[in-house]
């Protein structure tokens, strides 16, 4: 189904502009290790470092390259919270439950930085992040909502801006209301993605690209076989989201791959970037169907917003993200597009991430549902956790619960492509 994603992969400004790396052989006849990580992107590496650090050999599976995913392809957005609001794990769960949580991804914003100082990785950081509310009634719910962070989570870091002030912030007329979070920021995730591919590398972690895992042997020593070997293992992790297709298919059953797609302009020189972002914090507007920006390093604007539930690309990629660019910002008529890409990201129904086990043995992580850059991170982590013995922050997520989207491969596409229709509407209706 994802064939033909190669197109979206040729012009990535990511690709163009991280450092070359050496690559890492294709498996070839049979590897034993204790867990065996199928997915070389953010959760599958974090995962097997942290697997390492308490002593287990690790085998980790990767059928292109590390970060050829979502994971190296993204916006580049490390935020705070889930891309469901806190109250699906609130009617769930209950308000401890989600506090721990909210907690948790908190965290994994601050382990980016934790690992790029352990591990002196340089992914061009920029601290800073701004939620963007376009009409009065978005306005009044971004506002509801920056005063229920501080009220029943504790968060009080969230700064509200309105009136005048807006446009001191972002330099658009689209805008009523922002959001401002110190906590949050952005980064370039291919430079991200690799390096903390070396530093697993470093401490043992056999890293294996070209080598999709092509059929799982279930049992108390579980096998991955691919085209040219097999890992036998204790434990396995399967942290490929929609690139695992159909390996185990109750997964594929609960995320629904959905098109995102990105643009970077031409370089616009300091100045004039910074007088359409002047903190150069990441943003991202409040709407179902939303877009976000943000500046790069060298000072372009990187702009991400169209997506497909349909699976079927623009036709006229770079011109499509032009026009929505020029949208928030008219003052860029004169700027070219220099780079235009896309990819699939996995979704669930409830857009809550999905966590868990279909064996004792063989754990998953899925769903980030276009909100996993900083949380991908430490689901690893917590997935390392739980195979070396303590599950307690795992199962927490895992007791959220998931719905397959309804009839399945052959029907869901267009039931969600309706389903979205919708939700366009009720945005443009304000």
């Amino acid at each position: 189904m994802l064939a033909s994603e190669d197109h979206l992969t040729r012009h990535s400004y990511y690709t163009a502009t991280a450092p070359a790396t050496p690559g890492y052989a294709a498996l070839r006849g049979r590897a034993d290790c204790d867990v065996c990580v199928v997915g070389g992107g953010l959760a599958g590496l974090s995962a097997a470092l942290e697997l390492r650090r308490a002593g287990l050999e690790v085998v980790l599976l990767e059928g292109r390259q590390v970060g050829w995913g979502a994971s190296g392809r993204n916006g580049g957005q490390a935020l705070s919270g889930l891309a469901c609001d806190i109250s699906v794990v609130q009617r769930q769960l209950g308000q401890e439950a989600a506090r721990a949580i909210w907690d948790m991804t908190l965290e994994a914003v601050d382990l980016i930085g934790e690992r790029c100082r352990e591990f002196d990785i340089d992914c061009q950081w920029q601290p800073g992040y701004l939620a963007a509310a376009i009409g009065p009634r978005k306005a009044r719910e971004l506002h509801e909502w920056v005063q229920a962070m501080a009220r029943d989570f504790g968060y009080e870091e969230l700064q509200f801006i309105e009136g005048g002030a807006v446009r001191r912030w972002i330099d658009s007329p689209r805008y009523e209301a922002l959001a401002y979070d110190p906590r949050g920021g952005h980064l370039h995730p291919l430079r991200y993605t690799q390096g903390l591919a070396r530093a697993a590398a470093a401490r043992g972690v056999r890293i294996h690209e070209a080598s999709r895992a092509r059929r799982l042997e279930r049992g108390a020593r579980p096998v991955l076989h691919t085209e040219q070997g097999a890992v036998h293992c204790r434990h396995v992790l399967l942290a490929g989201n929609v690139y695992l297709e159909d390996l185990e298919p109750r997964l594929a059953r609960r995320i629904m791959p959905v098109g995102t797609f990105i643009a970077a302009s031409a370089a616009l020189g300091a100045a004039r970037a910074e007088s359409l972002i002047p903190s150069r914090a990441a943003v991202c507007d409040t709407q179902f169907v939303l877009d976000y920006f943000r500046l790069t390093a060298d000072h372009r604007l990187l702009f991400g917003g169209r997506v497909s539930y349909s699976t079927i690309a623009p036709r006229r990629l770079a011109e499509a993200m032009r026009a929505r660019m020029v949208g928030v910002f008219p003052q860029l008529a004169d700027v070219a597009v220099e780079y235009s890409w896309g990819g699939y990201v996995d979704i669930t129904m409830n857009r809550a991430p999905d966590f868990g086990r279909v064996e004792p043995n063989v754990y998953y992580l899925q769903g980030f549902s276009g909100h996993g850059l900083a949380l991908s991170g430490l689901a690893g982590l917590l997935a390392a956790q739980a195979i070396a013995g303590n599950a307690a922050r795992f199962d927490l997520f895992a007791r959220l619960q998931h719905r397959e989207f309804p009839g399945g491969a052959a029907l869901r596409t267009p039931a969600l492509v309706l389903a979205m229709s919708w939700y366009r509407l009720r945005d443009l209706l304000g």
